[in-house]
């Protein structure tokens, strides 16, 4: 690919700088505090995607008929890259935008599409990902949930976790065992559900960082209309691919892309504050992650080609997600051990970042899952 902006994408580029500029103020109101409640930072984050949706940098990449731009990807890691580069509030509506979003579009009835896509670019309606199981996270293929068919619904029932925003979401993507006597990749259906249903009971769960943002979700017989499903019955695990692709793609990537730059650049300054800049050993740590970001951007670009000639992000999402996981993490115990003794501080950027860079090893996928991908998908070898 052309690693230079196309005149198009310069311009996109100028305009997008132009409205962050005029916007800082507001911009920077919508950054939730240390200490805000869930309920403050919903509202403050749910704001930001409002501002950003009326300007037209919302869901860049669907279609105009429903309420996006139709934009080419590059367009979308532009738009990635700069909100990260003045470190703008993320967008609260993630897995709607990134995940139920994109499927919709591409396997959805046209009833679900008018009905379900545009109140997810505004932030309107929220979405949650009801995937993950206590014995079905690493192994996604193995949920247990039920959805039995009783005329025109299914009946559910199961437990679900480690859902962003179940208490908060109108809507889920849900993923449910309907055919129990086939082969485990079999037999699983997408499902939309509505999380006002009776019978759907959500238990926050507090996370190492004092944030109740992911929670557990217990369904007991849980009702869902049969024109809820997302494709075909029992055809669920292959539209989850599609799911899981889009989570780990590009628009993901490129955004920690150009956060794993910025944290480069502050440990730099970090070593100078602690008078460690000409510790040879460090500096070669900082150089190494200053590689690593190349190495990233590079990928990027990769998969940002397979998008451009409307292909599929394919497994390679899971090389970028993995290469991301380890990055974040050695990146965030590098500053920690500048920091030597003051890392212990509650406060500060560091000591929250570094809790939070154990995530990426976890969400989206363990680091475990995405290796086998590759080593499956991608290397052709045989599973263990």
């Amino acid at each position: 690919m052309d690693f230079a902006d196309s005149p198009d994408d310069a311009r996109f580029r100028r305009e997008l700088r132009a409205w962050l500029a005029a916007n800082k103020a507001a911009r920077d109101e919508r950054v939730p505090h240390d200490d805000a409640s869930l309920a403050d930072e919903f509202a403050l984050l749910r704001a930001w995607q409002r501002q950003l949706f009326d300007a037209g940098y919302v869901g860049l990449l669907w279609p105009r008929e429903y309420g996006g731009r139709g934009a080419p990807p590059v367009q979308q890691a532009i738009l990635n890259e700069e909100l990260a580069r003045v470190r703008a509030p993320q967008l609260l509506n993630r897995v709607g935008i990134n995940n139920a979003g994109p499927t919709l579009i591409a396997h959805g009835t046209e009833a679900q599409k008018q009905r379900l896509l545009p109140p997810i670019l505004s932030g309107d309606e929220m979405w949650c990902q009801l995937f993950s199981e206590p014995g079905a996270g690493s192994d996604l293929a193995a949920v247990r949930t039920r959805a039995e068919r009783e005329g025109d619904h299914f009946r559910v029932t199961g437990q679900k976790v480690w859902t962003s925003y179940a208490q908060l979401s109108k809507w889920a993507i849900l993923l449910a065992r309907t055919n129990p006597s086939v082969p485990k990749h079999k037999g699983i259906t997408y499902f939309i559900v509505d999380m006002t249903s009776p019978g759907i009971t959500i238990r926050p769960l507090t996370q190492i960082t004092g944030s109740t943002e992911f929670s557990e979700v217990f369904l007991e017989d849980v009702l869902v209309p049969a024109t809820n499903v997302i494709g075909s019955v029992d055809q669920g695990w292959e539209i989850a691919m599609t799911t899981l692709a889009h989570e780990r793609g590009t628009g993901f990537a490129f955004k920690e892309q150009v956060l794993a730059r910025i944290a480069v650049d502050d440990l730099g300054a970090l070593a100078r504050s602690h008078g460690r800049a000409t510790d040879p050993v460090l500096r070669q740590e900082i150089a190494r992650g200053y590689v690593d970001v190349e190495i990233m951007r590079l990928m990027n670009c990769r998969t940002l080609t397979r998008l451009e000639r409307g292909q599929d992000p394919g497994p390679e999402s899971s090389l970028v997600k993995l290469f991301w996981a380890s990055l974040t993490q050695r990146l965030h115990d590098l500053a920690l051990e500048i920091q030597g003794p003051d890392a212990v501080r509650a406060d500060g950027r560091w000591p929250m970042a570094f809790l939070w860079s154990r995530v990426g090893a976890i969400a989206g996928g363990t680091s475990e899952v995405q290796a086998n991908i590759i080593a499956q998908r991608m290397l052709g070898l045989p599973r263990g």
